[in-house]
């Protein structure tokens, strides 16, 4: 596979994992709607499609020359998704197998899915597994959860497909998030002097961006008959909130000493979503399995923080996906 077709490749992930492939030799065409606008630079083996993927003529044209797709567009996170329904619904969900079919249908070898371990909702059981059932909480899981059979329903011998359902991605990105979990704790503690975490007691896996990146371009080079018509979870560690701000804590005290004492406080929320994934499968199936931890992300992020390639992180709607799709006008 020398051709990769990322749609959502200038966004979080996809710029770090566009890079990182570009540096591996692959060719990449990002497809991306850029609704939170570009940091990809121009290069060689890139080439950039300003596309909607609900666009089906046009996302046919760019897929034509593909060897594979990794699919990471959407409407993400359950705030964005709530903007508009609508509109969020129509983009995660009912051009979903439109695109596989085109994608198919053109000659793509391989079809990586990105889905969300959010798709389990809240869970007591001490490990969710893939097999355990999914209760969406929201639309943005349900309609998550919904893409994938509609995946498998073109699985063959000549198009292989496989569904990943990530933990919550953490880390520094040129095309920065600071609506994630770790960032947003990582940035209050630094520019803020103080923690407020809401709730606590939910548990929740978390996954380094790189970690992420790596598991994509893994899944391009393994056999087929290994990740054919299979679904994954990919997480590291699962930490309640509570747990992950003393992580932060702990880590930008020593990154900033000259910062003092960061004070943690608690607050009420109606965000019950709280679940145990267990990445066994992967690691036992493929071999496959993260190398880096939370804290990682945390001192990555300092660093960013340090050589300034994150300003006015508290103000910029650059960083935030409900003020930025605001802000344009999109939602």
């Amino acid at each position: 596979m020398k051709k990769i077709l990322i749609t959502g490749g200038a966004g979080y992930v996809g710029t770090v994992l566009t890079n990182q492939l570009l540096k591996r030799g692959f060719a990449v065409i990002v497809y991306d709607a850029m609704y939170y606008g570009c940091k990809l630079k121009p290069q060689p083996s890139l080439e950039i499609i300003e596309g909607d993927i609900r666009d089906i003529e046009k996302f046919e044209n760019a897929v034509r020359s593909a060897d594979a797709v990794i699919h990471l567009a959407c409407i993400s996170n359950d705030p964005s998704f709530h903007l508009d329904e609508s509109l969020s619904k129509t983009i995660n969900y009912d051009c979903f197998e439109a695109l596989v079919v085109a994608a198919k249908r053109h000659g793509v070898r391989r079809f990586i899915n990105a889905s969300s371990s959010s798709v389990y909702g809240v869970s007591s059981h001490p490990k969710v597994t893939e097999d355990h059932p999914l209760v969406p909480l929201t639309l943005y899981n349900k309609y998550k959860g919904l893409c994938e059979p509609l995946l498998f329903k073109h699985q063959s011998k000549e198009f292989v497909c496989v569904n990943i359902r990530p933990a919550t991605i953490c880390g520094y990105s040129p095309r920065m998030r600071l609506d994630l979990s770790v960032n947003i704790l990582t940035n209050h503690a630094i520019n803020n002097g103080k923690i407020t975490v809401f709730g606590g007691a939910q548990k929740r896996p978390n996954l380094h961006i790189n970690d992420m990146c790596d598991l994509y371009e893994f899944l391009l080079e393994v056999p087929d008959e290994k990740i054919a018509g299979e679904t994954f979870n990919f997480g590291h560690q699962n930490y309640t909130i509570a747990d992950i701000a003393q992580m932060v804590k702990k880590a930008v005290m020593e990154e900033f000493p000259e910062k003092g004492n960061i004070d943690i406080l608690t607050a009420p929320t109606d965000d019950i979503r709280s679940y145990h994934i267990c990445s066994d499968k992967i690691a036992q199936k493929l071999g496959f399995s993260p190398k880096r931890s939370i804290e990682n992300a945390v001192r990555d992020l300092c660093a960013a923080f340090k050589n300034g390639f994150l300003p006015n992180s508290m103000e910029d709607e650059e960083y935030y996906n409900v003020k930025s799709l605001k802000k344009k006008g999109i939602c």
